[in-house]
């Protein structure tokens, strides 16, 4: 049955006339025709106003690793209420949740919560400046670390062949131009690169940003050699190495992405799977960093550490720590990936896939990017015209090529059979739409 949207567009014409662009976040607005109102979330899947009913692979991002509303967690949150609410005093929930998170993360010796990654992030580039006493910091182009000044900037494609530092750019209106002096962009997996501009730079660089895993580039994964050498450069050099766990945070491992590649941060944030899906997040680090807080640094919130959120989280740790649900996610998303792989290999189509199975970016090119670059330099039109056929099949991902699949634990046999079967018809019908220039030679 075919994709009706007549209901959603009547809600965007009315959210119009009190929100900006009709929704309360930019990321939400798909255009005037195709903005999606979600009316309930279930398990792996969504209904929007008009009873459509769709596969989701953006989980919200990635908090949903458990599925929506899943019924131990929800459980555990409504016990978090009987706490009383908001006090902007502490409650035993944050010990325990804390004491989970160490045993899960060796390099978490102490916690601190907040209730999004953006403050969590915030918070780590505040600690990590007071704690080196200098002021700029290095990202890895294409990361992204939150909506917040210090890391809303880019270096635009033409001044990519510039010798030294290139002048970076903000990429919102708004962000102060006196401060981008501040930060210094290198590219993923060129240990070089960064070694020149800590060289050129150390004495005046308090930390490195860094997701080894991008969460908003397609999931392009850094090399382990690459991690271990940023680890060995940022401790020749005095710099706090940050890792931002903000979406591969128990999700790519119990012990997160730092588990996988057998490095430990300096500092390290985490967010969107640590709740399944109630708003918190956790700046955690080594001993003697974090004891900075409260002692010259500034760190707090009044709705920091709620009683919801921490026996949400409570509960959704133990899940991941004690079951195979993370097992059980990746499984169902290397079946995803073959599945799709096979279905694009019988039309002879030039394809890779990035990150981990557990939050996986589709890349229509024999080789995968290695870096923001390869990605930014691509033509992604292919996937931008699938994503639309797939919303229209009700399989829900991303519009925007840069965004990862995300799989739950509530992905199920249904979910895998329904996506394949919609992803065919998807390619099939954007080869029809833009010709076979996507073929290759068999």
């Amino acid at each position: 049955m075919a994709r009706t949207m007549t209901k959603n567009q009547e809600h965007f014409r009315r959210a119009l006339t009190r929100l900006p662009l009709g929704v309360a976040s930019n990321f939400r607005y798909w255009g005037e025709d195709r903005t999606i109102y979600v009316k309930e979330g279930r398990g792996a899947r969504i209904t929007d106003l008009d009873g459509n009913v769709y596969v989701d692979y953006r989980m919200g991002y990635g908090p949903s690793i458990l599925g929506y509303a899943d019924e131990r967690v929800d459980a555990a949150a409504r016990e978090g209420m009987k706490v009383g609410g908001v006090f902007a005093l502490s409650t035993e929930g944050e010990y325990e949740v804390a004491t989970r998170i160490s045993n899960m993360v060796p390099a978490a010796q102490l916690v601190r919560f907040s209730n999004s990654g953006t403050e969590a992030v915030m918070a780590a580039l505040r600690l990590a400046r007071a704690f080196t006493k200098r002021d700029d910091y290095v990202i890895l182009e294409g990361s992204y670390h939150g909506l917040f000044d210090a890391a809303m900037w880019y270096t635009p494609m033409d001044k990519w062949q510039q010798v030294g530092d290139p002048e970076v750019h903000p990429y919102s209106e708004g962000v102060p131009l006196a401060t981008r002096h501040f930060a210094h962009f290198v590219q993923a997996n060129d240990a070089n690169q960064l070694e020149d501009v800590l060289k050129r730079h150390g004495d005046r660089i308090a930390c490195l940003l860094v997701e080894p895993i991008m969460g908003n580039c397609l999931g392009i994964a850094a090399e382990p050699e690459y991690v271990r050498a940023a680890r060995a450069l940022c401790d020749r050099y005095g710099v706090v190495m940050i890792i931002d766990e903000v979406k591969t945070g128990f999700r790519v491992a119990r012990g997160g992405v730092q588990e996988l590649y057998g490095v430990r941060a300096d500092l390290c944030t985490f967010a969107k799977a640590v709740a399944n899906g109630y708003p918190i997040s956790v700046l955690a680090g080594r001993e003697d960093i974090m004891r900075k807080l409260g002692k010259g640094v500034a760190h707090g919130g009044t709705y920091t550490a709620h009683p919801v959120s921490l026996a949400a989280a409570a509960k959704t740790l133990e899940i991941l720590a004690e079951t195979d649900a993370l097992a059980s996610l990746a499984a169902y998303g290397t079946r995803l990936r073959s599945g799709m792989s096979q279905i694009l290999k019988a039309r002879g189509i030039a394809h890779s896939f990035v990150g981990h199975p557990s939050m996986s970016g589709l890349y229509f090119a024999h080789d995968p990017p290695r870096t923001y670059r390869d990605w930014k330099g691509s033509d992604y039109t292919f996937y931008d015209a699938t994503a639309k056929v797939l919303h229209d099949e009700c399989i829900l991902c991303e519009p925007d090529s840069r965004e990862p699949w995300f799989v739950s634990a509530a992905h199920d046999e249904s979910c895998l059979k329904d996506t394949l079967g919609a992803f065919e018809i998807a390619i099939d019908r954007t080869l029809s739409s833009l010709g076979t220039t996507r073929r290759v030679p068999a």
